[in-house]
């Protein structure tokens, strides 16, 4: 038997400090490192008073994901997830510089909300060091952000990300480069403060031990462990002796410890500020350090969807048991929907593995407004979809399910698909259409099964052939229809049955 090919993954992490990339095979059910790529771009830095990207910080981003591309360019698309977190977040002008970015990457770029921001490190975390049985805390300090995890095993119990990051609080508090002390204390009360709104739930849930991940806390440790402040991880005696030598030194110009590197130097001070804030809120007498971080959790994430372990079925689960969804009436709508999708898949240039997940998922959950009012429930249950934290899925994701779920009814609103760009519109506003129909042919909410339905389209027409005698034996579906078909046509689309 010939072996079997490898499967190559690549995971790209556009932080608010650095760029990260990282190049794996999957062999024989495990996880091999192929290649790590970082730069340390600074992204965080580019922001103007505006919270918009300067043409230099796009700049920069930009060639560092062109080396990224050309490194994995002949990785299939589905086994490369990218994705930005805090700066990206906050950016004005984000989704003008991620047409760009995809263009250099030649991989789409996902911008991740802070808690799942936060869940990806723990699986990062947790696959890099497993343990079954104790309750961890995980803290990693990014450049933006700050993130917070409780968790055993695999499973992340809470997840918080705050917004005070080593790029942020320098520019907050150090920007001159200048450690004082009423500075350096001022960073440490201004986290402990941030870290106020967690504390209390955060002890009382508790922990076994604690971790650090990513560049901020490694380095850290590097500089204790290399002055001989501590021997392994960081204690909270070496890290008060950091933060006093920081302080004696007084500019990051002057810092010179072995092992940080010249780029690390501008933030390092405000990267303590923040960890001392930690241990001081939390109690915590030393931390161990974790390899694993976004990046890893990212890719045992696409690992596990393209071997249909995806964490976003059991989200969208959790939602319909959450908002007391009628499963039975879903299940009949998303049937309907997956077997008109089927039908069309080639008419319409469908995307089998992406565009019927999100079809299905929409079906799934499209009547969750139920649960706050039936009048409108559509635009409450399209709030309610755009604006939860949603385990596994992108703002963008989050976005085209939120409109299938507001487009499922009434009035087309096809004004609002003007937030998607180019052939995703198309297809998302495709996918809305099966969703109506399927939705349209099962208002009886009736367990009798539909007739087999055949259905033709071309560009924006679509047509639905029923056996014959059938529409007419069943008035209502035929005045919905008929009212589905003026809905439609203010959309520019053209709907014939028979």
């Amino acid at each position: 038997m010939p072996p079997k090919p490898l499967e190559s993954y690549a995971a790209v992490d556009l932080g608010s400090n650095s760029f990260h990339m990282i190049v794996a095979n999957w062999i024989d059910g495990r996880l091999q490192l192929i290649d790590r790529m970082k730069e340390m771009v600074r992204l965080a830095s580019g922001l103007n008073d505006k919270q918009e990207l300067s043409k230099e910080s796009i700049q920069q981003a930009l060639e560092c994901l062109q080396r990224f591309g050309q490194r994995i360019r002949e990785i299939p698309q589905l086994n490369v997830r990218a994705v930005g977190t805090n700066t990206l977040r906050q950016a004005r002008n984000s989704d003008a510089f991620m047409m760009q970015a995809y263009q250099a990457l030649g991989h789409p770029i996902e911008i991740i909300a802070g808690r799942e921001e936060a869940r990806l490190i723990y699986s990062g975390v947790a696959h890099s060091s497993f343990d079954e049985v104790s309750q961890r805390l995980v803290i990693d300090i990014g450049g933006g952000s700050t993130e917070l995890i409780i968790g055993r095993g695999f499973e992340a119990y809470f997840t918080e990300s705050l917004y005070m990051g080593c790029v942020n609080m320098q520019q907050r508090f150090f920007e001159d480069g200048k450690i004082r002390a009423k500075k350096m204390r001022k960073a440490i009360m201004f986290a402990m403060q941030e870290l106020e709104s967690i504390e209390v739930m955060y002890k009382k849930t508790g922990w076994d031990y604690a971790l650090g991940s990513s560049g901020t806390i490694i380095s850290i440790r590097d500089v204790v462990q290399a002055q001989g402040w501590c021997d392994y991880g960081i204690t909270a005696t070496a890290l008060r002796r950091l933060c006093d030598e920081l302080m004696v030194i007084g500019d990051s110009e002057m810092i010179n410890f072995i092992g940080l590197s010249e780029r690390r130097k501008p933030v390092f001070a405000s990267g303590v500020a923040v960890l001392c804030g930690i241990f001081e809120a939390l109690g915590l007498e030393s931390i161990n350090v974790s390899e694993g971080a976004l990046r890893e959790g990212l890719l045992y994430d696409l690992i596990g969807r393209a071997h249909d372990e995806d964490i976003r079925d059991k989200t969208i689960v959790t939602i319909t048991q959450r908002y007391t969804v009628d499963l039975d009436q879903a299940t009949r709508v998303r049937e309907t929907a997956v077997d008109f999708f089927r039908q069309l898949r080639s008419d319409w240039e469908f995307d089998e593995k992406n565009d019927l997940k999100l079809l299905s998922w929409g079906a799934l959950i499209h009547e969750i407004g139920l649960s706050v009012a039936h009048n409108q429930y559509h635009r409450h249950g399209a709030y309610l979809t755009a604006n939860s934290d949603l385990a596994g899925f992108s703002h963008q994701e989050q976005l085209k399910l939120a409109l299938l779920v507001r487009s499922h009814r009434r009035k087309f609103p096809l004004e609002e698909f003007e937030t998607v760009y180019g052939s995703i519109r198309i297809q998302i506003i495709r996918l809305c259409i099966l969703l109506r129909l399927s939705v349209v042919l099962h208002r009886s909410r009736s367990n009798n099964r539909l007739p087999e339905i055949r259905v033709a389209a071309n560009k924006n027409r679509i047509g639905l052939e029923f056996p014959s005698q059938w529409l007419n034996h069943h008035p209502l579906t035929l005045m919905d229809l008929s009212a589905e078909q003026n809905f439609l046509q203010a959309a520019d689309i053209k709907l014939t049955f028979s």
